[in-house]
């Protein structure tokens, strides 16, 4: 968890990601942004999210984000 937070704060300096809950639901975070976190997710935890898991409640919140990631280095 504590290299996916590394990860989003490198993102986005500006939004505190141990809190906030309603990510993509409040315009927080915007394409680009899920585009960029979403390769550095791909290389710093080997794994290949795609378009199937670009779905707003899989990045809603850091606790979403770091399901996903265990999910899918469990595949």
């Amino acid at each position: 968890m504590d290299e996916l937070m590394e990860i989003l704060e490198n993102a986005r300096p500006d939004v505190d990601f141990s809190a906030e809950k309603g990510l993509i639901d409040n315009n927080i975070l915007d394409s680009f942004d899920i585009i960029s976190i979403v390769g550095e997710l791909n290389d710093a935890f080997d794994i290949e999210i795609n378009a199937a898991d670009l779905l707003p409640e899989n990045f809603n919140s850091a606790e979403a984000i770091y399901e996903l990631v265990t999910r899918l280095q469990n595949e």
